[in-house]
Formats: structure tokens, sequence, C-alpha cells
């Protein structure tokens, strides 16, 4: 007896190690690209360093003193949620939208499907020198129409201005980004099941009614999922801030990424620039965790 109890445990010490084993190509490679960076980053910056010389000067916390204390970086991150923000909004109502036509069995779906994809897939760079062209205080389309309707005293330098550069930002981030939202949503919507649809009309129901009481409560998984992506994608933008403002006028249009790698390159403090990345990192966690706390919330209610 005791001798098969023991033959049974070493059986399953066999199976648990070659399960470790299958894991281990996995966890090599999640911690020498994941696990060892961070470490390294939080390492960097706990020391003033230029990214040249031999010679590392330890400074413990002081880099993360000058992160608290620095206006321009918070200002850069006030831009990052604002646009955020004005994305989880406009960006996402217009995806579902959108994606609520095209379920419909819109006659000519597929090609609204290849359209609305088009500019997730162009170029940050490309869009971003499009939309300079659209926003030239000069000889750009926008203030060109406003002329043309009688309101040509609202043109302006639209990417120059403090008032707007920021928000003329966002929308061409929205602009760019509604598509994958639409996809994501669209993709939700047509696995939900049709004679769910069919029996609410069946008791009555009105096509508010069907969109409150069964698109919503079988798409909140997906609307967090399309939610957290946003946030995330949102939050780290850099390539349209470098294409149409490179940050200004002055600091408006300044986000995160931005900011860290003027501290690496432009100052060249390496460390500094580690102890900006690694707030930033722990502010995009956290953003990330509320984000799945509240989709559990919302899937026990």
């Amino acid at each position: 007896m005791s001798r098969g109890v023991i033959g049974n445990n070493g059986m399953r010490v066999k199976d648990v190690l070659q399960n470790y084993v299958f894991l281990l190509p996995a966890l090599i490679l999640f911690a020498t690209f994941y696990i060892y960076p961070v470490y390294k980053v939080f390492e960097l910056s706990l020391f003033e360093y230029d990214g040249i010389s031999p010679h590392k000067y330890f400074v413990g916390m002081g880099n993360f003193a000058d992160v608290m204390c620095n206006k321009i970086w918070w200002t850069s991150m006030w831009n990052a949620a604002y646009i955020t923000i004005l994305a989880l909004v406009f960006q996402n109502a217009l995806a579902l939208v959108l994606a609520l036509i095209v379920d419909k069995d819109l006659k000519g779906g597929k090609f609204y499907r290849v359209v609305f994809y088009l500019p997730p897939v162009l170029s940050g760079i490309v869009i971003g020198l499009i939309w300079n062209w659209i926003y030239d205080g000069n000889y750009g389309l926008l203030n060109h129409w406003l002329s043309t309707l009688g309101l040509g005293n609202l043109a302006r330098s639209w990417l120059a201005d403090p008032k707007t550069a920021i928000t003329c930002v966002a929308i061409i981030h929205m602009w760019r980004g509604f598509g994958w939202g639409f996809i994501i949503l669209l993709a939700g919507l047509q696995n939900i099941p049709r004679e769910l649809y069919e029996a609410a009309r069946m008791d009555g129901a009105s096509g508010l009614d069907i969109f409150r009481r069964v698109t919503v409560p079988l798409m909140i998984p997906v609307f967090i999922l399309v939610a957290v992506l946003t946030v995330l994608g949102t939050m780290q933008i850099y390539d349209l801030i470098v294409s149409t403002t490179g940050g200004g006028p002055g600091y408006h249009t300044e986000v995160p990424i931005t900011r860290i790698l003027a501290a690496m390159i432009g100052s060249s403090r390496f460390g500094y620039a580690c102890a900006l990345g690694l707030v930033f990192g722990v502010v995009l966690l956290v953003a990330s965790m509320s984000q799945l706390r509240l989709s559990r919330h919302l899937k026990q209610t």
C-alpha cells in the first residue's frame, strides 16, 4: 500500500516537473525581456547618469523627488489624460454607433469594415502630415471651409494656438483610433445570439429597450476591453505629437513619452528618464488594474 502511495506521489511530482519544463522557455523569455529590463531601469533610476560616461553617481530617490516637483511632467500627464478622456467618450461612442449600424446587415458592410479600419493601419507620421495641412493657418482646408461658410473670423493656426492645440491633437487621435474599436465592438455584437433579439421583439420590446436590456449587458466585457486598450494606447501617444506639434506651442501638447525622451536625449539624464518611465508605468498599471476591478464588479452585478 505504501509503495503504491509512493509511486503515485512520484508520478505526480514527475508530471509537475514536466509541466515546469514546458513552461521554462516562456519563463526565460519573460525574465529576459521583461523582468530584467525593469530591474535595470529601476537600478539606473537611482543614479545620475548621462548614458555615455562610465561613471554613475548614486542619488537614491533624488530622481523621483525631481519627478514629483516637475510641473512640465505633470502637465504632460494631464495632456495625456485629457486626450484619453475624450477618446473614451467620443472615439468609442463613434465606434459603437458605426458598429451597431454595420451589424444590422447593412448593404456593403464589408466595404465599410475596410474603410473604417484604414486610419489605424496608416502610419502616424503620414496622418500627422495630412492633418497638418488641414489645420494649417494659411492654406489649411479647415480655415477654407470656415471662410466658405462665412465663419472666417474663427480661422486660426489651430496647432500653433495654445487654446486649441491639444484638442486638435485629440481629434486627430480619435479619427485615427476609432477604427480598431469599431472592429472589436462589431465582433462582440456579432457574437450575440440573434434569438435573443427576436425573443425581445416578440415580447414587445422597443429598439431602445433591446439595446439597454440585451445588447449592453452582453457587451460589458467588450466595452471594458475597448476601454482598457483605449487608455493604454492613448496614454502612450507619441508619433502624432512628433508629426504635428512636437510638443508645442510651449509645452501645451507635451505627453509623457515626449518628456521621457527629452530627458534622455535632450538633457542626457538617463537616470531621471528611467525614473519618469517607472512613474509612468505605475500610472498605467494602476489605471489598468482599476478598470479590471471595475469589469469584475460589473460582471457580478
